[in-house]
């Protein structure tokens, strides 16, 4: 336990520190604070958000300094860091409690707590935690999460660089924000800017507010996040303001990292035996003209970024539509619980795209999807930017409205027709919809496929109402990829000039 070491001297408590790794200072630090009782708070000092804005263009105008590391922590492995327990007696601002440093999260943050315009910082200190006899103790605080009302579970939590992260209305954890990206799919130049000190105000019940400073190599910048549990989820106002260090290829607004490992499209790529793990789905976007698009994730045999050219979206997000038990059997990730994340831009965010990058990945442990925007004017060395957006992680699917039916299940599997010689050079793509619009159609309505395939030669389609399922509806069609791959297959249904389903943009690889 850590109660005996509190009593030893400060020279004692230096030369312990020391050795576990820390540098002088901060060792010295870290036993004043555990010699004096540490825990408590800094006097109250004047905090704005307009100050913070200024305090990141002031920032941007030094050169990058690297986030202090702890190579200590890197002994506190994923186990060893369950050991270390923030007290609950120590709870902050109604509910409030700390992460410690490990392996995963070595760089210490500040921790500042504002109540009427005042903050007041919170310094760490090993009293702030409880840690089990024979593990390394407490060495800095990483993050924090926000508890529910019962103390028993969280719902929000900022842990590493610029992530963030909420159970959505399932109290189930999977996918993160983050807080900005950089050159996201450009081979070795991918940055992962820090927040390094946040500022937290309790706005509610079950309500924060959550003020944060950005560095990084790149780029500063001043975060407000406005954050409010609710019966359905999770709401987010996002507002940032960015200050660019040098200029920047590929900036990404808004993004999200996920993971997708295999799910009924590709099952052969599984070597578990849950039927599928994923933490999402899906790319939705609704695009400033309206058009609702669909793209399934897939685990890809090598990288791959795909780009979706809009002006002024109106949302897009990584979403997870399967939400059936059965699909994937896990009592313990429940992987049909985990939340969508859906971002609304606010104002005018004009000419861009959103990407969609993927790398292969054979675990669940290795978010392997990221989705952003990317404007399309790049920033440079000493420009300012802002973008507001909304973000919200909840169980309900925010794309679906009962006059377009959606895409439910997708599956690819050898070209040709079941039980003759498959195809060679080709494979089939079966999209299922599910919808309202659909009801009462038949194979004499007028129905058809609208398909175009780039990269690829599309071979033979139909389309057609699934037997004994209501208002479902198939399109299957054979497709020969071209050089490397993945084709890329665009389709929907329609019933004359009227589009009845929304747009699946589904890639096909050969194997």
């Amino acid at each position: 336990m850590l109660e005996p070491m509190i009593h030893a001297n400060r020279r004692e408590l230096v030369a312990a520190f020391a050795l576990l790794g820390l540098s002088p200072a901060w060792a010295a630090r870290a036993a004043a604070q555990v010699a004096s009782g540490g825990a408590k708070m800094s006097t109250p000092k004047p905090f704005s958000w307009s100050a913070l804005q200024s305090q990141a263009e002031a920032l941007a105008r030094q050169p990058y300094r690297s986030q202090a590391k702890i190579e200590a922590a890197a002994a506190i492995d994923y186990d060893a860091v369950g050991t270390i327990r923030y007290r609950d007696d120590r709870t902050l601002a109604g509910g409030i409690r700390l992460f410690p440093l490990g392996r995963y999260a070595p760089h210490p943050v500040g921790i500042n707590i504002v109540e009427n315009g005042q903050a007041r910082a919170v310094p760490f200190s090993p009293g702030l935690f409880t840690a089990e006899a024979g593990h390394a103790p407490p060495l800095g605080i990483a993050g924090f999460r926000a508890m529910t009302a019962d103390g028993k579970s969280d719902w929000l939590a900022f842990q590493g660089a610029s992530y963030f992260r909420t159970a959505g209305a399932q109290d189930q954890y999977g996918l993160s924000a983050r807080g900005i990206a950089i050159d996201t799919g450009i081979d070795g130049r991918e940055e992962f800017p820090a927040f390094t000190d946040f500022w937290i105000e309790r706005t509610g019940a079950q309500a924060y507010t959550v003020h944060a400073l950005l560095d990084g190599p790149s780029v500063t910048g001043a975060y407000r996040i406005e954050s409010q549990k609710g019966a359905t989820g999770v709401e987010q106002r996002v507002s940032a303001v960015l200050f660019f260090r040098r200029d920047v290829e590929r900036l990404g607004i808004a993004p999200a990292t996920s993971m997708f490992w295999y799910g009924e499209g590709n099952r052969a790529a599984g070597s578990d035996w849950r039927p599928e793990i994923h933490d999402s789905d899906g790319l939705a976007l609704l695009t400033g003209a309206g058009e609702r698009l669909w793209r399934p994730l897939v685990n890809p045999p090598r990288p791959t970024l795909d780009s979706f050219a809009d002006t002024n979206p109106r949302g897009f997000g990584l979403l997870q539509r399967d939400r059936d038990f059965d699909h994937y059997q896990d009592d313990g990730a429940f992987y049909d619980r985990r939340a969508n994340l859906w971002v609304q831009p606010q104002g005018d965010w004009g000419r861009g795209q959103v990407m969609l990058y993927a790398f292969p990945t054979a675990s669940e442990t290795v978010d392997n999807i990221v989705a952003f925007w990317n404007p399309a004017d790049a920033p440079r060395a000493g420009q300012k930017r802002q973008f507001d957006y909304r973000l919200s992680w909840g169980s309900t699917d925010p794309t679906l409205v009962p006059a377009v039916a959606h895409a439910v299940d997708q599956w690819t599997g050898a070209a040709g027709r079941p039980g003759a010689e498959p195809t060679p050079g080709a494979r089939k793509l079966v999209v299922d919809f599910v919808g309202p619009a659909l009801a009462g159609l038949d194979r004499q309505s007028g129905v058809t496929a609208d398909m175009s395939v780039t990269r690829g030669k599309l071979l033979t389609q139909a389309a057609y109402p699934v037997v004994g399922q209501v208002n479902r509806w198939r399109i299957t069609a054979d497709i020969a990829p071209e050089g490397q791959g993945p084709a890329d297959v665009r389709l929907f249904l329609k019933r004359g000039s009227k589009a009845l389903t929304e747009t699946v943009l589904a890639p096909v690889f050969l194997l």
